[in-house]
């Protein structure tokens, strides 16, 4: 794992391949460190909506997320409405969770 750094401050590394994936008990240790990320997908995956007051926050928001996923090289997707963003992470090469996926919730979350 990273080694108790706080994973807003942790950086992602590349993960390809089943091994890297978490297992169930790897998730609910993460899950705890992120706050009100909801499993999905049978647990291979995160959600969270952040709300705003409007466009203009929201945007901004999906923009700083966009500089740390670029950063990151880990890339969540995004469903962008006028006063919301729903942000979803998943690691595609391990099919499932992966640190990284912890690392960028607690990282969105710093941003928010």
């Amino acid at each position: 794992m990273t080694d108790h750094l706080p994973l807003d401050q942790a950086h992602c590394i590349p993960r390809r391949g089943h091994e890297h994936r978490l297992s169930e008990a790897q998730v609910r240790e993460l899950q705890a460190q992120v706050d009100a990320w909801e499993l999905i997908e049978d647990g291979r995956a995160l959600r969270k909506t952040f709300r705003f007051p409007d466009y203009y926050h929201t945007l901004s928001f999906v923009n700083a997320l966009a500089h740390v996923a670029n950063r990151e090289d880990h890339h969540p997707d995004l469903a962008v409405h006028y006063d919301r963003c729903v942000v979803r992470w998943s690691t595609h090469d391990c099919g499932g969770l992966s640190e990284n996926d912890f690392i960028c919730a607690a990282k969105a979350d710093r941003l928010a």
